[in-house]
């Protein structure tokens, strides 16, 4: 017998409710995504730029039924990661994005869709879940599920929560009752457009990743663009300026995940603590943490831009100790750190060295 598209709908949802995701909403499967012209666009101008993942079989990121033969339903929830701004010294520290305060959510969120997905096998359902993980245009389809809008910054904007959630996606194979796409409520409003320190986002819901400071402290593997360091400022990992301007995160609400509170590197930890991290201790530190996955060269990468943007004197030892190390991305980052905190502050004398 086939199960009542309805009854099935909200089982769904209301297991997604105890399982403590923000939201959870459903479109059905019936071609491509809906802006899937506009992404073979995008990657046709490279602005995708290094991730060259996203442009590999193209043709099953836009249709998840080339993903899973024979899906009808995609199941799309959002986990709420927002937390307060934890107390943090003016001066000396680096920022990183909100997301990454706390532990990784990919295996958070993993757990709640293999729940999830537990529920529809015992309706008789082939399912597949995408925890950020897969080949998935995850904004378009919560989009066409009524999870929200795609703001004009590309990132997702939900009513209730603002900016500051994940999103994931199941795919299966039951008919399942759909919800209606909501309405893009940005109006007129630019401020993430206006907010963007290298001016990545090109136009309203166009961006030109190799601009964004999320993707150059992030996807990036190689040296920072000269162009784009001085923008960066003290931002080590991500860039949050966009979601920050959003005025609709004054919904915003503390996550209840205790998961995402903020470590004590986010705000105890000067920038010049940071050179002193092996390998060891680089995993050590970031362990459970998403800013492991970039590895240590990356990382003091970005902390050294982060220093020759706001360093003193005092953080000269350090870097003057980076710039001898053997891996070339950090040795190279270092030393223009250090010519940065010369012509801002002058030259330095023999006990910085």
């Amino acid at each position: 017998m086939t199960p009542d598209p309805d009854i099935l709908s909200a089982g769904v949802k209301q297991l997604a409710n105890a399982l403590g995701l923000a939201d959870c909403r459903i479109a059905v499967l019936t071609g491509p995504a809906p802006h899937a012209d506009g992404f073979q666009a995008w990657l046709d101008a490279g602005h995708h730029g290094t991730m060259d993942w996203m442009a590999r079989t193209p043709d099953r990121r836009k249709d998840p039924r080339e993903v899973l033969p024979g899906a009808r339903s995609i199941i799309s929830v959002a986990l709420n990661y927002y937390q307060e701004s934890p107390p943090r010294p003016a001066f000396g520290h680096g920022q990183i994005a909100r997301y990454a305060w706390g532990d990784d959510y990919h295996a958070l969120l993993d757990g709640k869709l293999r729940d999830l997905c537990h529920y529809l096998e015992t309706w008789g359902g082939t399912q597949k879940l995408y925890a950020d993980t897969g080949p998935v245009l995850e904004r378009d389809w919560a989009s066409a599920a009524g999870l929200g809008w795609n703001g004009k910054s590309t990132v997702q904007i939900h009513p209730r929560l603002g900016c500051y959630f994940f999103l994931a996606e199941i795919l299966t194979s039951l008919p399942l009752a759909p919800d209606q796409p909501m309405a893009d409520h940005c109006g007129k409003c630019t401020r993430c457009l206006d907010a963007c320190p290298t001016q990545a986002i090109i136009a309203p819901h166009q961006l030109d990743a190799r601009r964004c400071i999320s993707y150059l402290t992030i996807e990036h593997k190689g040296a920072i663009p000269d162009e784009f360091r001085r923008a960066i400022g003290d931002r080590i990992y991500g860039c949050d300026d966009c979601l920050a301007a959003c005025p609709w995160n004054r919904f915003a609400a503390a996550s209840s995940e205790s998961a995402f509170a903020a470590r004590p590197f986010v705000d105890q930890w000067l920038l010049r603590d940071f050179l002193t991290l092996t390998d060891a201790t680089f995993l050590e530190l970031f362990r459970h943490s998403p800013i492991r996955r970039i590895k240590r060269p990356a990382f003091l990468r970005n902390v050294c831009i982060a220093l020759g943007n706001t360093g003193t004197r005092a953080d000269l030892p350090m870097l003057h100790k980076s710039a001898e190390d053997p891996l070339p991305l950090i040795a190279e980052h270092a030393a223009w750190a250090i010519t940065e905190i010369g012509l801002r502050v002058g030259p330095a004398d023999s006990t910085t060295r």
